[in-house]
């Protein structure tokens, strides 16, 4: 019984042998030899210790196509009813005549609504009567209209305007592009360092981008307007003489958004 089971027991080891040159061979000799690891080269590192530090600046001037215009309505009153009344009914004609001229209802939001006591005196406690300041901000799509706009509110009963704003609706395109603009500056600018002090440039240790925001304008309101004027870039209208200016009668003129970026950049020397 025993020589039995060793007999069958070497009679499946052949067996397995055999499958597995059937298989295996063929392979080896498909391949050409046995697959072997390979280890990748490592890059180089970067030198350190020998650096040039740029910076590099770019100035994009393109034409806005939005206008936001902020204009209100003050009213006087004896009581506080009596100048609510009259405000809701002035800023209503306003609203009105805004629409009459294409814009929309949803480009038409309040600014700013304050209604403050007004006193007999500096320093008397007597109140003689109420103030209200009614702003609403106005967002002009077709900024050709701008001037109509204003005016036509004017008419109505608006008695304010605090501001009229010009901006691009495509800022994040084109502060990209000033971006990329200035990463090019700064890279030239590292080449020629390099190549005058006889060495060549390596790869980008550190690199920063370095933006400031403001917008040029004597009056700020309730902050409705501050996110246009705040994405890392410049933005400020400036005089233009390009073709896009108005024509002389038109008392508005759009003149050029400037979109600025700067970086600062340090290469490796080798």
């Amino acid at each position: 019984m025993k020589n039995i089971f060793n007999s069958v027991n070497l009679i499946l080891v052949g067996v397995l042998v055999f499958f597995i040159f059937l298989f295996y061979i063929p392979a080896i000799n498909a391949h050409g030899a046995t697959p072997q690891l390979t280890t990748q080269p490592q890059a180089a590192s970067c030198e350190s210790n020998r650096t040039v530090q740029v910076t590099g600046t770019a100035l994009i001037n393109v034409t806005p196509d939005r206008a936001l215009v902020q204009l209100g309505v003050q009213s006087n009153g004896v009581t506080v009813d009596a100048v609510q009344n009259t405000n809701s009914l002035a800023i209503q004609r306003v609203i009105t005549a805004l629409k009459l001229q294409g814009v929309e209802p949803k480009d038409i939001a309040t600014d700013l609504y304050v209604i403050e006591p007004v006193y007999e005196n500096y320093d008397s406690l007597y109140i003689k009567g109420y103030r209200i300041y009614n702003t609403v901000a106005v967002t002009v799509r077709d900024i050709s209209k701008t001037s109509a706009i204003v005016s036509a509110a004017l008419v109505a009963g608006a008695n304010q305007v605090n501001n009229v704003g010009f901006y691009t609706s495509e800022l994040r395109k084109y502060r990209d592009q000033a971006r990329e603009l200035a990463i090019t500056a700064a890279k030239e600018k590292a080449q020629a360092l390099a190549n005058a002090a006889g060495a060549q440039t390596d790869c980008v240790l550190n690199i920063s981008e370095n933006t400031w925001s403001y917008y040029n304008g004597w009056w700020y309101g309730s902050g409705r307007d501050s996110n246009l004027w705040t994405q890392n870039t410049v933005q400020n209208v400036t005089p233009s003489d390009s073709g896009n200016s108005s024509e002389g009668d038109e008392p508005i003129s759009l003149g050029q958004i400037s979109v600025k970026a700067q970086v600062s950049a340090t290469y490796g020397l080798k």
